[in-house]
């Protein structure tokens, strides 16, 4: 978009860019798999008290900080100083290693569905074979990506609208389904108390997934400044983008609950749950599986796309945003594309680790895509808590940095609601690495092993860079 354009930003524009960049239809199976359709009440909840204050801070942010280039690392700098702000950069990137381990089992997954019309290619490899082929396409888009081709990001953007689009038409033929295709409700006798959790441990281990699944919108906030009144013009976007979320979670898991016994949910729901879905839809109408497919080819153009620019772009923000006091020369060293080639090669080691030392203590490859999926959910969120640092401090400071759009006016109720979204996020993060298999079982331990050590290890490395970028230094002055 052009600046003019930009400065013609509506309500309607923020609320729909910033529903394609948070929201997707994995966000509605995967919680639906945890929680069946009581994730309808959790939906509910989670938008309310945390989803919406969230989007609201993120609009004042941007409008303080509108000139700054590094987003969150940015608003941090401005209010915490130069070693956190290295914190959140690093943050910003680092979480991202365990997406990237889980994109090429996502691909793999789509293209079984291409090829098969199922979801068995995955049960036919044992599962450190499969990991090994993850980590070959993986390998391979590093390779890819290192030669700057942009194509991919252009073809992913069109497949990530197709995706858009199949998800929801897939919740408006779903939830029409019964009257119009005279399909029986595969949930059985749905009351009231259908819709109610049960708020017990089990419960909590699984809010890390909802928590994942609305999070990442400060990714619009440099729009904030974009709009013809932002003190009128953003919150109404975020409103109606909080809108959009609640009828696409509410209606997404009534869809689900249409074709899944929220009562007895398949195992693999989440890894196969999206192709199933749209497979079912199909034989709903009489097309086969037409929708399937459609969505798979797309699901998988999305894929690659999602991951090579994953590979890229949190790194470039790491590196561009950063002071050299905390980054070795080494990892700032480009090819003729302009690639941070090390960088890329660190990228590949740690994506490497993660995608195949868990193949050595998780013997099935359901239950490593789940465990992966959860680790997720458990190491992404810790980014947000950045955001909600830089509000709280904000409020603190909020004389010194003028906003045209305001949140909250009483800075006291702003930095409450900032501490209630931080220690929510934290608390949702802590739940999440209790494991969804059989408790205290060997696989129990391991994973909850890897769930505790892995976000120190990856938030520790950061700890390592400064060190070795002092020591280039006095080497380059002796």
């Amino acid at each position: 978009m052009s600046d003019s354009e930009l400065k013609k930003l509506r309500w309607y524009n923020i609320a729909l860019m910033a529903f394609v960049s948070v929201w997707g239809f994995g966000n509605v199976v995967n919680n639906y798999a945890n929680q069946g359709l009581t994730v309808i009440t959790s939906w509910i909840l989670i938008i309310a008290l945390y989803f919406i204050p969230y989007a609201l801070m993120v609009g004042q942010m941007g409008s303080a900080f509108k000139h700054s280039k590094g987003g969150v690392s940015s608003w941090i700098k401005e209010t915490m100083g130069s070693n956190l702000a290295y914190m959140a950069a690093w943050t910003y990137w680092v979480v991202h290693i365990p997406y990237l381990a889980q994109k090429p089992q996502s691909i793999l997954v789509a293209l079984g569905w291409v090829f098969t019309g199922g979801g068995g290619l995955t049960k036919q490899f044992s599962t450190f074979w499969l990991q090994f082929i993850t980590l070959v396409i993986f390998v391979f888009f590093v390779w890819i990506a290192s030669r700057g081709i942009a194509s991919l990001k252009r073809i992913g953007t069109i497949a990530g609208i197709s995706v858009f689009i199949m998800s929801i038409l897939y919740i408006v033929l779903a939830v029409t389904a019964p009257p119009l295709a005279g399909v029986e409700v595969a949930t059985k006798n749905i009351t009231f108390n259908s819709f109610i959790p049960e708020f017990n441990f089990a419960y909590f281990t699984t809010i890390s997934m909802l928590v994942f699944a609305v999070g990442g919108c400060e990714k619009i906030s440099p729009y904030v400044n974009n709009t013809n009144n932002p003190g009128r013009e953003f919150p109404r976007g975020m409103i109606i983008l909080a809108i959009l979320v609640s009828v696409s979670a509410l209606l997404g898991s009534y869809a689900m609950g249409i074709m899944f016994d929220s009562n007895n949910i398949p195992a693999d729901l989440k890894m196969n749950g999206q192709y199933y879905a749209f497979q079912i839809l199909g034989n709903y109408y009489g097309i086969g599986n037409t929708f399937m497919i459609i969505y798979a080819l797309a699901n998988t153009l999305a894929q690659i796309s999602a991951l090579a620019f994953s590979i890229d772009a949190p790194l470039k923000v790491l590196l561009a945003d950063t002071d050299d006091k905390y980054i070795p020369r080494s990892l700032l060293k480009t090819n003729d594309k302009g690639i941070p080639i090390n960088g890329y090669l660190l990228t590949t080691i740690l994506v490497s680790i993660l995608i195949m030392v868990p193949a050595f203590g998780i013997g099935e490859m359901n239950t490593l895509f789940n465990w992966l999926l959860d680790l997720n959910s458990i190491v992404m969120p810790l980014r947000y808590l950045f955001v909600f640092l830089a509000f709280m401090a904000l409020m603190r400071a909020a004389d010194k940095f003028t906003s045209e759009y305001q949140f909250v006016k009483n800075k006291s109720l702003g930095f409450i609601i900032g501490l209630w979204c931080f220690l929510f996020t934290a608390f949702a993060c802590l739940m999440g690495m209790f494991p969804k298999v059989e408790m205290f079982s060997s696989e129990w331990y391991f994973q909850l092993t890897l769930n505790i050590v892995t976000p120190f290890i990856l938030l520790g490395l950061g700890m390592i860079l400064p060190i070795l970028a002092r020591r280039n230094k006095k080497a380059n002055l002796s």
